[in-house]
């Protein structure tokens, strides 16, 4: 049985290799003829899953190895009777770390304390879940939206959401994590246009780590350094085309990589894996152990510091996320084709980034609110420590 794979998914070649052949092919190269054959397709959200790619081929199972589906005709598969998978929540601890790892920086850098101010998260999906908790340990106000959830009374956790206006109206911070649809009466494509962002508040911390044209980008360079007061973009309209002039502009400026954590990854590999075994009939038999984190632990001293700047350091010394954004703005070219290129290949060779779990961290004189906060955004907590 032929397999065809995104080469850039950990672990593909040797867990697929239990089924099958295993084919891998950089996931925007994958075409019709490499699929011809093939009875399973496994990918990440850079292949167009559609007629385009299927017509014609043996494929019965497809795979999708992260959360979001807009790359993917669903109409088209089930019609066909193509059993396919997502992988809802692979990467959400992965998008909460990158939000976590760009508020603290942007407090460093400017001076903000984060504690007490107002986070809005729009979308609370298995991502946005992650974010609530993660501004939560940290001792920000939360204002949750999302409709859908809302509009389900058996969801308890919903009903204390809030309308999109009273996020635009009240947050310090606004941070996205909706899918991108484009019909019906939760569309999120341009969700926020020069009506929403003229409401926010002036001075507005905004995040785009969804997806890129659920916002307007031209309405929001108009108010950005004005209304919007700081932009951390990792998702873009057009990509891997981005807009340059966004790039030049934002202060945190990543090639859609929130996501990209080595957990992340793996877990949206193991998830398709596991359901190709069951729709194909095959026990999984390939254990997904990760191995050893480049830094395993990390110790300080809290004596006379505040919670916040020991959380900035340890958050920062796991992830740098300044020097994700700095790889792609020298990357930046006026060549379309070459920016693309360039977009692309830091995503494919991205180094490896560890969660906050992988991290057992020892904090002497820390008090029981700093470990509280600690054990919060995930990392592996030392209690007692002198």
């Amino acid at each position: 049985m032929k397999i065809v794979c995104d080469k850039n998914m950990p672990y593909a070649a040797e867990a697929f290799g239990t089924l099958g052949e295993v084919v891998l092919k950089d996931g925007r190269q994958i075409g019709a003829e490499d699929v011809r054959d093939a009875e399973v397709l496994v990918t990440r959200s850079t292949t167009k899953v559609n007629s385009a790619l299927l017509d014609g081929s043996a494929v019965r199972f497809y795979g999708s190895g992260v959360i979001g589906t807009d790359h993917i005709d669903i109409p088209y598969l089930e019609a066909r009777g193509i059993v396919w998978t997502g992988a809802p929540g692979c990467n959400a601890e992965s998008v909460a770390n990158y939000v976590t790892a760009a508020l603290l920086w942007l407090g460093g850098r400017h001076g903000i304390t984060l504690e007490g101010k107002t986070l809005g998260v729009i979308g609370v999906g298995h991502v946005g879940r992650r974010v609530c908790a993660h501004a939560r340990a940290m001792g920000l106000r939360v204002l949750a939206n999302d409709p859908p959830r809302q509009r389900n009374a058996a969801d308890s956790e919903a009903q204390a959401f809030v309308t999109l206006e009273r996020i635009l109206d009240e947050s310090d911070i606004i941070t996205c994590h909706v899918p991108l649809t484009r019909g019906g009466p939760d569309a999120t494509f341009h969700l926020l246009s020069a009506a929403q962002f003229s409401r926010m508040r002036p001075g507005v911390i905004f995040i785009n780590a969804a997806r890129g044209p659920v916002i307007d980008t031209d309405a929001f360079l108009a108010v950005l350094g004005t209304r919007v007061g700081h932009a951390v973009i990792d998702c873009w309209e057009g990509e891997p085309v981005y807009r340059a002039d966004l790039l030049a502009r934002a202060e945190l400026s990543t090639p859609h990589i929130a996501g990209h954590s080595y957990e992340g990854k793996v877990n949206g590999t193991a998830i398709v894996y596991r359901r190709a075994c069951a729709v194909l009939g095959q026990p999984p038999s390939f254990p997904f152990t990760l191995p050893p984190p480049p830094m395993p632990e990390w110790r300080t001293d809290a004596e006379g510091r505040r919670d916040e700047d020991v959380l900035r350091e340890l958050v920062l010394a796991v992830y740098d996320i300044e020097a994700d954004s700095r790889r792609l703005k020298v990357s930046c070219v006026s060549d379309d084709g070459a920016r693309a290129n360039a977009f692309d290949a830091q995503r494919g060779k991205y180094p490896m980034r560890r969660e906050f779990s992988s991290v057992r961290v020892s904090v002497a004189n820390a008090s029981e609110t700093l470990l509280d906060k600690m054990t919060g955004l995930g990392f592996s907590v030392q209690r007692g420590a002198r």
